[in-house]
Formats: structure tokens, sequence, C-alpha cells
């Protein structure tokens, strides 16, 4: 799996692009910042950032963005930078169909050194040693970028998990629901006949005697 790593920000974004596969040996493929003057009008700013985003996707070619979640921070003027930085390097690739995977800072902390609190000294220790690397990646902004591709590359395996055990939930649910609206509705069992009334007995006939029929005729006669 190839990923780019993007660190977003206005003045420096920081990327870097790494090949492997969880729990074997990662590669660092390229590493680097794309810059923007604090002094440029915003537009310039960002269009600058999306012509630095194109460039690496067209020489690397990555399966997939790995991009930091933007999150809350005291310094509002900050967020909203990170965020434009952040929906441009997303919309780059989104054009392109290249999947983009979104990590918060504490989840990269985690999974590169161990600690979500670690500071960024210790961040850049780490990518140091997992990718082999002779010195931490410069400025900052560089080897957080390497970080986010490596948590990526190890977190995607249970991510992927676990989105296709959600999937497989919501298609049971979807198929059982369906199941309960399609199938006929049971016929409420109808009421018991009452038994009938006993019929009366007939009177029984009266048995004809020879003295009988002739006193009959006598009658008739």
């Amino acid at each position: 799996m190839r990923v780019l790593g993007v660190d977003p920000g206005l003045t420096r974004c920081g990327v870097g692009v790494v090949d492997g596969v969880a729990g074997r040996p990662l590669a660092m493929r390229g590493v680097g910042v794309v810059r923007t003057p604090a002094d440029a009008e915003l537009g310039h700013r960002l269009v600058a950032i999306e012509q630095g985003i194109e460039h690496w996707l067209d020489e690397y070619d990555p399966e997939v963005l790995a991009v930091e979640r933007v999150f809350s921070q005291h310094n509002v003027r900050t967020v909203m930078g990170t965020a434009q930085a952040s929906a441009v390097a997303m919309l780059c690739a989104s054009r392109r169909g290249i999947p983009v995977a979104l990590h918060t800072p504490s989840e990269v902390k985690a999974a590169v050194t161990g600690s979500g609190r670690a500071d960024k000294a210790q961040v850049g220790a780490m990518v140091t040693r997992l990718l082999r690397l002779d010195a931490p990646p410069k400025p900052a902004d560089a080897a957080d970028a390497l970080a986010l591709a490596i948590c990526h590359i190890w977190r995607a395996p249970a991510q992927n998990r676990l989105q296709q055990a959600v999937a497989q939930n919501r298609f049971q649910q979807a198929a059982a629901l369906h199941a309960a609206k399609t199938r006929p509705a049971q016929q409420a069992p109808s009421a018991p006949t009452p038994p009938s009334a006993p019929t009366a007995p007939s009177a029984p006939t009266a048995p004809t005697t020879r003295a009988a029929r002739a006193a009959q005729k006598g009658r008739t006669a």
C-alpha cells in the first residue's frame, strides 16, 4: 500500500509518502513541505497548496490520502487555515478517485509512539526509527506527514474489518426488515362453531296390530 500523508497548514503543508503493509518494514518514498507566503491572498495560497498536492499525486500516485483530522483549538484563525488546507488536499484526491482517510493527532501519536500525548520530538524520533532514516525529517510538519501515512498503514486492516462488520450488520438488518414487510399477514383463527342443540327424540310410532287395523276400518266404513 502506498499512502500520501498530509499534515495540513496554510504556511507549511507537510507531505510524505510511505510504502508498506501492517506487520512488515515500511519504506519512505518521499517527504517535503508545500509552502505559501503568509502575506499572500488567501485564494492564491489555496491555489498554491492545490498545485503542490497535485504535483505529489502525479509523481507518486498513492493509493490512499491520509489527512490529519482538524480539531478545535483556542486559536480560531489557525483552525480555519488548517481546515482550508485540509479541504484542498481532500478535494485533489477525491477528484482523482483516491480514497481519503482522516486521523486525529492523538490517533497518529498513539500509533507511532504508543502514547496519544507524545510531543513532536518523540514523533519525529519514532518516524526516523520506523523508516530507518539517518535523521528526523525537517521541519516537523514533514515528520508529521510521514507519521500520518504510517498510522494509516497500521490502522487500515482493523478499520477495514470494522467497516465490513458494520456493512454486514446493516445488510442483515435491511434483509430482516424487508422480509418482515413482505411476509403475508397471518390470518386470525376463526371462532369455533358452537355445538348444535340436541334434537328432541321423536315420539315412538304406535305399533300397528290386527285389531287396530280392524277398528280403523270400522271407523271409516
